[in-house]
């Protein structure tokens, strides 16, 4: 668990580290090769990170704390679900090697929302934000003429 719990805490440090760097960069400014280097080796750890190492830590822990495997059932076909007896229609057998898969599959949407959401927040950080012109209580723009 603390592997796990670790891993994720780089991996949002890392996603933090791309906020803290772009507020502080200037856009437009020109880029040398080192810092494009460092940059690409940066995005190349962030991306090692998310998609390899942080699902790795939740599979391990998953396998050898919890012990979650094939022969772990959460639900068995025409058995009770979930202790209800009135739920003992259920179709299918549920391993926790399933519910332990699709952790593994929240984790990677968790990484490339940040992956998205990095790169959307860089390239769009030169926009300027609107100006915000007060309403009336009927909602038109209070904006006095001449």
């Amino acid at each position: 668990m603390v592997a796990f719990v670790t891993s994720s805490l780089i991996g949002l440090l890392g996603a933090l580290a791309v906020v803290l760097y772009g507020k502080r960069r200037p856009v437009g400014a020109p880029l040398s090769w080192g810092q494009a280097m460092a940059a690409a080796t940066f995005a190349f750890f962030m991306g090692f990170w998310w998609y390899g190492v942080v699902p790795n830590t939740w599979i391990l822990y998953a396998n050898n704390e919890l012990g979650w495997r094939k022969d772990k059932f959460l639900a068995h076909a025409g058995q009770a679900l979930f202790g209800q007896e009135w739920l003992n229609w259920w179709p299918l057998d549920i391993t926790m090697a399933v519910i332990q898969d699709l952790i593994v599959l929240l984790v990677y949407g968790v990484g490339i929302t940040l992956h998205i959401a990095m790169w959307a927040y860089w390239q769009d950080r030169a926009k300027e934000k609107p100006a915000v012109v007060p309403a009336s209580r009927y909602g038109r723009p209070l904006v006095r003429k001449g």
